[in-house]
């Protein structure tokens, strides 16, 4: 089951980051009109699961929708594998432009994201995540998130989830960075059983439960 963002009660930060500049003028009348009349506006889905059915590979098949696109892929897969990560499934997120390869480095989780859609194939480039959870939670935060993306997550994470952001940051540096942020909070927890797929969920999980509680969530229907 997917749910839907309520544009109407996102944050004024938040709508920049998922419309962008321009079409967040074009699209303010609209949400401005329903924060004044107390009613939801849909927006983009959100599943409740992620999905755990790879997409299908065809033999021979280079991901990437334009060549520009595909070669920043095997630049960034041959970075990964360079550092000793271990490449994994690749799956098709709600919207069937958005996809993620998995990758798993020791007791870090790292997710390489792109999008496929036309328009955006030429321009945005592979975004890189890193996750690992903390062994207990007396810091008051339960993982650690590094990325390398420019614009900041909509929803806003959960509370508990330490995020930080390092835009330019080669896959190398970006692994430092992540692994010194884990060790100021304290142990970093191995990979459960399920490995990748658990891992990500649980972040999902986590953050699910904090939008609930802002309300920024919606049925459809």
């Amino acid at each position: 089951m997917s749910l839907q963002l309520n544009l109407a009660t996102l944050t004024e930060g938040e709508l920049l980051s998922l419309f962008g500049a321009q079409e967040l003028q074009r699209r303010l009348p609209e949400i401005s009109r329903a924060r004044l009349e107390g009613h939801a506006l849909p927006g983009p889905a959100i599943p409740e699961v992620l999905p755990d059915e790879p997409a299908p590979d065809q033999p021979g098949q280079l991901w990437g929708a334009t060549p520009e696109q595909s070669r920043a892929l095997s630049v960034l897969d041959a970075e990964l594998l360079n550092l000793g990560a271990e490449r994994g499934n690749v799956y098709r997120l709600p919207s069937d432009d958005l996809l993620v390869r998995a990758y798993t480095l020791g007791d870090v989780a790292l997710a390489v994201h792109w999008n496929e859609g036309q328009g955006t194939a030429r321009t945005v480039q592979p975004r890189l995540r890193l996750l690992t959870w903390l062994r207990d939670r007396a810091s008051g935060l339960a993982c650690v998130l590094t990325t390398d993306a420019q614009t900041q997550p909509v929803p806003s994470p959960s509370e508990e989830m330490d995020v930080h952001q390092h835009p330019g940051a080669s896959p190398a540096e970006l692994l430092k960075l992540h692994q010194q942020y884990v060790l100021r909070l304290g142990r970093a927890q191995k990979l459960p059983e399920g490995g990748w797929l658990a891992v990500w969920q649980a972040a999902h999980d986590l953050n699910l439960a904090a939008w609930e509680r802002r309300a920024v969530l919606i049925t459809p229907g």
